[in-house]
């Protein structure tokens, strides 16, 4: 007698990978984030490939995860898939302090986020029979 399995959050067509406590603010994940969003996958990688962020190497993977989840874990077709949705969540903050003049202190913080990523399997469009 175990707990009854959770229902799946996601359709059948998408699978997801998350990257948690990323040692970046939200708001520079979030620039890096908006760059994929509504993208076919390998046009997301190689923009994320060449792009000059720190943390898009990060990303990369998390999109590479994604996709592999997609690919193993759900059966997708890999080059049918497109960056469905890519958002971007505050964690924790690490309080540090800096020493100033005269004797006083001022505090610096150093964020962390959290990245999802859901990638969903698209049809062809345009295609006749």
């Amino acid at each position: 007698m175990g707990k009854a399995k959770a229902e799946r959050r996601l359709k059948d067509n998408e699978a997801q990978a998350i990257a948690r406590t990323i040692r970046v603010s939200p708001q520079k994940l979030n620039l890096v984030a908006a760059l994929i969003r509504g993208k076919k996958v390998e046009r997301a990688l190689a923009e994320l490939e060449f792009s000059r962020k720190r943390i898009a190497g990060t990303v990369r993977k998390t999109l590479e995860s994604a996709i592999a989840n997609a690919e193993n874990n759900h059966d997708l077709d890999v080059d049918a898939l497109v960056v469905a949705e890519a958002y971007v969540g505050r964690s924790i903050t690490m309080k540090r302090f800096h020493a100033r003049g005269r004797g006083r202190a001022s505090r610096i913080e150093k964020p962390f986020s959290h990245l999802t990523i859901v990638v969903r399997e698209v049809e062809a469009q345009g295609e006749a029979a």
